[in-house]
């Protein structure tokens, strides 16, 4: 249900960004560092909306990147303790066998 909220207001947005491009289609000067250019506002509008788009999406992969290294991190640490018994296991463990050769020894 979630995934139908975020597309519908994923459309909505793009729905928005469209009409704005279309009603605003007179010419613009955009200066760059080496010059001006005469562009459509269209463009103008598309190519900020697409490259604010992929700032998003690459800053939001590149935490996801992080989150799998940690999760993998994490994994392999916890993996490594199972393996290894705990001072707590190693005393419960001994502690059961003391108390098992008492019991045949007092028998």
């Amino acid at each position: 249900m979630r995934g139908q909220w975020i597309l519908l207001v994923s459309l909505l947005a793009v729905l928005l960004v469209a009409v704005f491009a279309v009603i605003n289609v007179d010419t613009v000067e955009v200066n760059y560092l080496l010059g001006t250019a005469e562009w459509p506002l269209i463009l103008v509008i598309v190519g900020s909306v697409l490259m604010g788009g992929l700032a998003v999406g690459a800053a939001g992969m590149l935490k996801v990147y992080r989150l799998q290294q940690e999760n993998r991190r994490l994994h392999s640490l916890l993996s490594s303790q199972d393996d290894q018994p705990s001072e707590e296991e190693s005393y419960t463990r001994a502690g059961s066998r003391r108390s098992k050769r008492r019991s045949e020894a007092d028998s």
